[in-house]
């Protein structure tokens, strides 16, 4: 997820997402954070104190996750969805296949790695399968090789 300089693919969705991390983490967080600190310091002796070491920790955790998700909108390219070419399989496109060898379809949304989930069938356009079907038309027959082995999808639709 760290970006250094490059730019991050993501959807309109991603970005709303991100911004409303970050505004939790800038407005509500750092409070609840500053108030353990707080709370903590009451303790007595900070140098045995473990409750005041991991509100700390907690404190740097949470500053390091808002300057990176401050460095992902700054970089960030937003691919719209009006955008999508269904003609071909490229980023913010779902894609239907029929896994070969199971005779099973799934639909997958092709994102960036900042938004793959795939619990959602959201996978990364960095991933083995998202590099594989990007740039593929529907009909075409793709190999991936997985870190499972490799399995063949048949590309049955493109949409948006």
């Amino acid at each position: 997820m760290a970006v250094n300089g490059k730019k991050v693919v993501l959807t309109p969705e991603g970005v709303k997402n991100l911004e409303a991390e970050l505004e939790y983490l800038k407005v509500t967080k750092r409070r609840e954070v500053a108030e353990k600190i707080k709370i903590a310091r009451g303790f007595g002796d900070l140098s045995e104190n473990a409750e005041y070491d991991a509100a700390k920790d907690e404190q740097g955790k949470m500053e390091i996750r808002i300057a990176e998700i401050e460095k992902m909108l700054r970089n960030a390219e937003i691919v719209d969805e009006s955008d999508v070419d269904t003609n071909v399989v490229g980023i913010c496109a779902k894609v239907t296949v029929l896994d070969v060898e199971f005779d099973e379809e799934e639909t997958f949304m092709i994102v960036g790695s900042t938004e793959a989930d795939p619990n959602k069938n959201k996978i990364s356009d960095e991933s083995p399968i998202g590099k594989a079907l990007i740039g593929r038309t529907k009909g075409e027959i793709v190999d991936i090789e997985t870190p499972g082995g490799t399995i063949q999808f048949k590309i049955l639709d493109i949409s948006k």
